[in-house]
């Protein structure tokens, strides 16, 4: 199984709002994470869309997480990001082997057991140590941030 890349990306997002106690601007995560800013800011309004970030505008304004977010399971999270599709599509084009295949069955077995997974890991454990100060020195302004170690001769 896999996710989309906008749902790696959301859940990304959601890392660094947690590990911080401040606003964020979409251009900001998109430069944390080396994303279009245009891609972070429709990534923004999905997380929005979905009650998981809260969005103001203006001076002060930002992205912070919805109450309650950190406690979620990221499998919820995923599902909701995802939505209920399935592993694959029978119908597009129509497979001739529907009506006896059992592969649909298994992948869908699969699937559940992936999100049942996600469903043990809640976002709080994402962003906690050992996480936290990397995902921290992500937050910071690029001029602020610790240069890497230098490896030596």
């Amino acid at each position: 199984m896999y996710l989309t890349q906008s749902t790696d990306l959301a859940l990304r997002a959601l890392m660094l709002l947690g590990a911080g106690d401040r606003r964020r601007s979409a251009a900001d995560l998109a430069g944390s994470l080396h994303v279009a800013p245009q891609h972070m800011a429709k990534i923004v309004q999905r997380l929005r869309g979905h009650g998981l970030v809260k969005t103001s505008r203006g001076r002060g304004g930002g992205v912070v997480l919805a109450g309650g977010v950190l406690a979620l399971p990221v499998g919820e999270i995923v599902r909701a990001l995802e939505g209920p599709g399935e592993a694959v599509d029978c119908d597009h084009p129509p497979c001739p082997l529907r009506g006896g295949c059992r592969l649909r069955g298994a992948l869908r077995t699969a699937q559940e057991a992936f999100l049942a997974a996600l469903d043990q890991v809640r976002l709080s454990e994402l962003v906690t140590d050992p996480p936290e100060p990397v995902l921290l020195s992500l937050a910071l302004p690029a001029s602020a941030a610790a240069p890497p170690p230098q490896e030596g001769p």
